[in-house]
């Protein structure tokens, strides 16, 4: 029988704070690549095959398909550049594609690619510092972009034409998802003017916008099925119908980044202050915190989360860190 995420851990010891039974798989690749700096700044995982992905500042996106024992570049040359914070880099959340998009919070644009081709298609200029991107997955020109520019006052830029160019919407915003050519929402930073933030839909590709929620999220949103979950206020908030209307899943404190999924939507994992939570029942009830490693030295808004369900390894970094992983399958 298959136990729940960390009930082995937990059985082994009383202590949420279990930083020994973190692996560093990334010792070797940072020594050989000498990255910038940042460092390791970024991973996410392909849920269908289990490959990880991690961004080397100024090294470009390394993959490995053995859960982390090798790694090779994707793409012939190093790429300049580094993530910085989760959604900076990004797989097709549907899985329907084999694309991957990277945004460069500093030294280049936002930058696409396959994972079966590795051959980056940059953005236009505009889109270098940016904090992270969203485009509409479902189309294969990606024509509808949304991204932030770091350091400015939370001003939002959008393109209609698949980022060849760039137009200013306004400061004052935060996280954002796009569903399609026309529709998403966008969070409002709290402010002076807007005290209560809030998150606001378009369905004119970013001409206008609506209210639609009070909460208020700091991280970008999670995509699973036919549905948009976000952490947000002490709780989890999901949309299924274009983030017109939202409900709340469940409370959840603390929350910082996810939910990331296992093999179904009932499987999540959330980073909170306190460390990895799980629930197995789409946010019932939760297990306690397992502490993130040591070397993390707590939780921020840098820290990484990703799960692989095929090998059913859990991942974590922070931006400088070693990639860490807890290899439940291992026999």
């Amino acid at each position: 029988m298959r136990l729940p995420l960390f009930a082995a851990v937990f059985a082994l010891a009383s202590s949420p704070a279990v930083a020994q039974d973190w692996q560093p798989v990334t010792t070797a690749l940072l020594q050989k690549e000498k990255p910038g700096y940042g460092g390791l700044c970024g991973v996410t995982v392909d849920h269908a095959t289990g490959d990880v992905y991690v961004n080397v500042s100024d090294r470009g996106v390394f993959r490995s398909t053995d859960q982390g024992k090798t790694w090779e570049r994707l793409g012939k040359e190093p790429m300049k550049g580094r993530t910085e914070t989760p959604g900076c880099l990004q797989l097709d959340p549907a899985g329907k594609t084999k694309r991957l998009v990277m945004a460069n919070v500093y030294g280049g644009p936002i930058a696409a690619t396959t994972t079966d081709k590795g051959e980056w298609r940059t953005f236009d200029k505009a889109s270098v510092h940016v904090d992270w991107f969203a485009l509409d997955w479902t189309d294969p020109e990606m024509k509808f972009v949304l991204t932030l520019k770091h350091e400015s006052g939370d001003l939002l830029l959008k393109s209609r034409d698949g980022g060849k160019t760039f137009t200013e919407v306004g400061k004052g915003y935060g996280p954002a998802w796009v569903f399609d050519a026309d529709t998403a929402v966008v969070a409002l930073a709290k402010s002076k003017d807007k005290p209560k933030g809030g998150v606001v839909r378009t369905t004119d590709g970013g001409t206008t916008f609506t209210p639609v929620a009070e909460f208020t999220p700091k991280a970008l949103p999670r995509w699973h099925g036919d549905t948009l979950y976000w952490l947000a206020d002490g709780a989890l908030f999901t949309t299924t119908d274009r983030g017109a209307t939202w409900a709340k899943r469940c409370d959840l404190k603390d929350g910082r980044f996810g939910p990331v999924f296992g093999k179904d939507a009932k499987h999540l994992f959330v980073l909170t202050n306190a460390g990895v939570v799980e629930s197995t029942d789409a946010g019932t009830t939760w297990t306690k915190p397992v502490a993130v490693p040591k070397e993390l030295k707590g939780v921020s808004p840098l820290t990484w989360l990703d799960y692989d369900p095929i090998h059913d390894v859990v991942y974590v970094m922070k931006m400088t860190s070693e990639l860490y992983q807890i290899a439940r399958g291992k026999k």
